[in-house]
C-alpha cells in the first residue's frame, strides 16, 4: 500500500480547501417543522425513505458512493428552495439520482432512463423523469456540483492515512480502503437522519472520522484537533453533531444471524411442523443445500411508494464500494481496471467438481 507523503499532503489540504469553499458557497439544506417539512406536507419518514431509497438503486446500479451523495445534495438543495408535494417526491427523487449520474458516472454505465425507472420500481414515465430533470436544473441555476459529505470523509480520510499510516496495522484484514468503505457505510446512514441535515458535510465528515479514531486509539486528540483547524468547524456545532451522530449509529449494529446444522431428516423429525422455504425450481436445479436464515429482530421500514422497491435496512454492505476505494490507495494487486461485479454472488460448481450436500440449517429449538 502506498500511503501519501508531504506532496500529497499539500495537495489534499487544496483539494480541502476548494472543497470548503464550493460547500460555503452552495450549500442549503431544507428546514422540517412540526415532524414535516416546512410549507409541504412531506412528513420526516418520507424523507428518509425517500433517501433510502436512493441509496437503494445506486447500490442496485452500482453506481459510486459520490453519486448517492451528490444525489442527496441535489434533493436537499431543492427541497429547501421549493416547496415540493409528497405526491411528486419519488420522482423528484429518482431525477435527482438521474442527474447525479450523469455527473459522477461513466457514460457506458448510466442506464437508459426507461431502464432506470423500470428496474428501480419508479411508478414514473421518462418523460415525467426527464421534465422533472430540467425542472431541478432551472431551479437550481445549472449549477449542481457542490462538495458532499463523501467529498469530505475522502479528503479527511486520507489526511489520517497521510498521517498515521500505522494505524490500521493492528486490525486483521483491514487496509485503508476497507476502512474508509466501513465509514462509508456509515455515513449513507446518517445523510438519511432529518437531525444532522442542519450540519455541513464538512461536520458531519469529520464526527464521523472523530468517533472511528476513538475507537481505534487513545491518542486521536492532537489528530483531530488539527483536521478541526484545517476544516474550519465549530467546535459547539462539532460537539453537537458529534452527539447526534453517536446515537444514530448505535441504530447501525450488525445483525446476530444464529447458523445450526442439522441433518434433512432430523429437522422433520424434530419440527413436525417446520417447512423448507419455497423456491422455483429451476432455481434448485444447480442446487444441493438449501440454507435458512434466523436473523435477530430488525426494524423494518415501509415501502416508499412502489412495492418492488422496498429499502431494507442492510442494504449497503461494506464490500460493495470495497474494490472501488482500493484503486485510490494503490490496493489493486494486479487487477484489471475497470468495475467489478460485487453484488455479493458465487460462482455456482459443477456436478464433479467438488461439490457436496449441505444440510439445512435449522433454528435452535426454542424451550
Amino acid at each position: 500500500m502506498k500511503c501519501p507523503g508531504p506532496p500529497e499532503g499539500s495537495r489534499l489540504a487544496f483539494f480541502l480547501e476548494n472543497a470548503l469553499a464550493r460547500e460555503a458557497r452552495i450549500w442549503k439544506v431544507p428546514v422540517f417543522q412540526n415532524l414535516a417539512l416546512k410549507g409541504t406536507d412531506i412528513s420526516l419518514s418520507c424523507y428518509k425513505k425517500a433517501v433510502l431509497w436512493i441509496a437503494e438503486v445506486s447500490s442496485r446500479f452500482q453506481f459510486y458512493p459520490e453519486t448517492f451523495a451528490l444525489a442527496t445534495s441535489i434533493l436537499n438543495r431543492l427541497l429547501a428552495s421549493v416547496k415540493a408535494q409528497l405526491k411528486y417526491l419519488q420522482c423528484i427523487a429518482i431525477s435527482c439520482l438521474v442527474l447525479a449520474a450523469k455527473t459522477n458516472e461513466e457514460d457506458e454505465v448510466i442506464p437508459s432512463v426507461k431502464m432506470l425507472a423500470v428496474q428501480s420500481g419508479c411508478k414514473r414515465s421518462p418523460a415525467e423523469i426527464l421534465r422533472m430533470e430540467r425542472i431541478i436544473l432551472d431551479k437550481l441555476h445549472w449549477d449542481l456540483y457542490t462538495a458532499t459529505p463523501m467529498d469530505f470523509l475522502n479528503i479527511f480520510h486520507a489526511m489520517v492515512m497521510s498521517n498515521w499510516p500505522h494505524l490500521l496495522h493492528g486490525l486483521p484484514q483491514m487496509n485503508p480502503s476497507r476502512h474508509v468503505a466501513f465509514l462509508t457505510k456509515q455515513l449513507q446512514h446518517c445523510m438519511a437522519c432529518h437531525q444532522l441535515l442542519q450540519f455541513k458535510g464538512s461536520t458531519l465528515a469529520l464526527v464521523i472520522i472523530t468517533l472511528e479514531l476513538e475507537r481505534l486509539t487513545p491518542d486521536w486528540f492532537p489528530v483531530i484537533t488539527d483536521l478541526l483547524k484545517k476544516a474550519q468547524v465549530n467546535s459547539t456545532e462539532f460537539i453537537h453533531c458529534k452527539e447526534l451522530v453517536d446515537q444514530e449509529l448505535t441504530c447501525l449494529q450488525p445483525s446476530n444471524a444464529v447458523y445450526i446444522f442439522c441433518s434433512i431428516s432430523q429437522a422433520i423429525q424434530g419440527h413436525p411442523k417446520a417447512r423448507l422455504p419455497h423456491h422455483d425450481p429451476s432455481e434448485l436445479k444447480n442446487s444441493h443445500q438449501v440454507r435458512l436464515r434466523v436473523p435477530v429482530p430488525q426494524p423494518v421500514l415501509a415501502p416508499f411508494t412502489p412495492t418492488t422497491a422496498q429499502i431494507p435496512d442492510d442494504t449497503m454492505e461494506t464490500d460493495e464500494y470495497y474494490d472501488g476505494f482500493r484503486h485510490l490507495y494503490s490496493e489493486d494487486g494486479g487487477a484489471s481496471g475497470g468495475r467489478v461485479n460485487t453484488g455479493g454472488s458465487c460462482p455456482q460448481l459443477r456436478p464433479g467438481e467438488g461439490s457436496f450436500p449441505c444440510p439445512p440449517l435449522q433454528p435452535p429449538e426454542r424451550d
